[in-house]
């Protein structure tokens, strides 16, 4: 780390450090922010259940991308490549 940055220290507080499981994002935007929800999806129900909405600028955005990006790149070095799902899977806006 270059001489006069600061550290930044990460709290996850112990609810949190639980985890949400999500199987399910839907994103929108407009000019100012994206806006992104994860959710659960059950088989046999036609409805998604929130558990989570992030709300972000674009420039954040674009770094949450390259962050994913890269992770799955590492994650695919060391594990195999990842599997798509069958076809037919929801649409490049839900996952």
């Amino acid at each position: 780390m270059p001489e006069g940055e600061n550290k930044i220290k990460i709290v996850v507080s112990d609810q949190q450090a639980l985890g949400t499981y999500a199987n399910f994002a839907s994103i929108v935007h407009n000019f100012a922010e994206f806006l992104i929800d994860f959710g659960r999806i059950v088989p046999g129900r036609d409805e998604v259940q929130v558990v989570s909405r992030i709300v972000m600028t674009p420039v954040h955005a674009r770094q949450l991308l390259r962050a994913l990006t890269e992770n799955v790149a590492i994650y695919e070095r060391n594990f195999g490549a990842i599997n798509e799902g069958p076809q037919g899977a929801p649409s490049q806006r839900t996952m």
